[in-house]
């Protein structure tokens, strides 16, 4: 016999009455039969839970090792057991996407509340999002990888939107704002910013720098307003997707070669949700994006391959 959350309650219900015999009337059985049940107990667990005498049922040390756990198993199963009806019962609120820092997020809520309630969730975590679609909480997550990483690992079905390179953002009044393109190698003595992931794009950034014949120098992670205004201020040069729009005062240049790649990936639960209509407004919403940034637009009619996936 293996232990189960019946046998549980029926060793908490013996401890909170004090004896066999109450215990019985509360759960509406034979005492013979609770006695019976938990003597079958007592033997899957190795050892007496109760001393019993003629004043009643007290908890051993076994026994008071039992109840401690009981009283923390017992509680979640009923949250959970709670939480799940009213889940199945819970009409689909429409679309639960969570996302973190990218370009094409508001273009896909945009496109899919005209159709559909659409709930959004962020995180700098792609582990924390990738969990919270495994465990059904969210329908659809998306998310970026390196150019060269593979697909994320689990039971999520994924889906390739774009591939896209790196560009850097720099203030209107640095020396290569007004390039074309610019080389990697012509940035050596920058410092950096960089928006924060659990991915491996710093790894994927040094390696590409080492290919270039430098070692960068200071590389800032913090949130996007914060690198803006140090790009502003000539404090950094920014990495970022070039479907990036670039505020007032920054200018977005392309990295000559494409050193550095950048795959939008939307994951799904298998059970969300008209996969394949949501899939499409993704790639409209990148389309969109891409249509949205001129220097982007323009580097991809010299560089095919890159952009929307088809």
């Amino acid at each position: 016999m293996d232990l189960e959350l019946r046998h549980l309650r029926i060793v908490r219900a013996v401890a909170d009455a004090g004896s066999v015999s109450k215990a019985a009337s509360l759960l509406g059985l034979a005492q013979p039969a609770l006695t019976a049940q938990l003597k079958r107990i007592e033997r899957v667990l190795g050892g007496a839970l109760f001393e019993r005498d003629r004043h009643g049922a007290r908890p051993t040390r076994l026994g008071e090792l039992v109840l401690d756990r009981a009283r923390v198993l017992l509680p979640a199963a009923k949250e959970l057991q709670d939480e799940a009806v009213r889940f199945a019962h819970t009409p689909s609120p429409g679309f639960r996407i969570g996302a973190t820092n990218g370009p094409i997020l508001g273009g896909l809520v945009d496109r899919l509340a005209a159709e559909r309630k659409v709930s959004t969730y962020t995180s700098w975590s792609t582990h924390e999002l990738n969990s919270m679609v495994e465990l059904g909480r969210l329908d659809y997550v998306l998310t970026g990888a390196c150019g060269d990483s593979g697909t994320p690992t689990g039971t999520l079905i994924w889906e390739m939107i774009s591939l896209d390179p790196v560009f850097c953002l720099v203030g209107e009044d640095h020396p290569v704002a007004k390039e074309k393109e610019v080389e990697l190698a012509d940035l050596a003595g920058e410092q950096w910013a960089v928006t924060p992931g659990d991915g491996c794009f710093a790894d994927c950034f040094a390696m590409a720098c080492a290919r270039a014949g430098f070692t960068p120098g200071t590389i800032y992670e913090t949130d996007v307003p914060t690198c803006a205004h140090l790009a502003q201020v000539g404090r950094a040069v920014v990495l970022c997707q070039a479907t990036h729009q670039a505020a007032q005062g920054l200018v977005m240049v392309p990295l000559a070669g494409a050193p550095l790649r950048w795959r939008q990936l939307l994951g799904r639960h298998p059970t969300a949700p008209e996969a394949a209509w949501v899939v499409g407004q993704a790639k409209q919403a990148h389309m969109d994006a891409v249509r949205r940034s001129p220097v982007y637009y323009d580097w991809l009619v010299r560089n095919p391959g890159y952009g929307t996936a088809p």
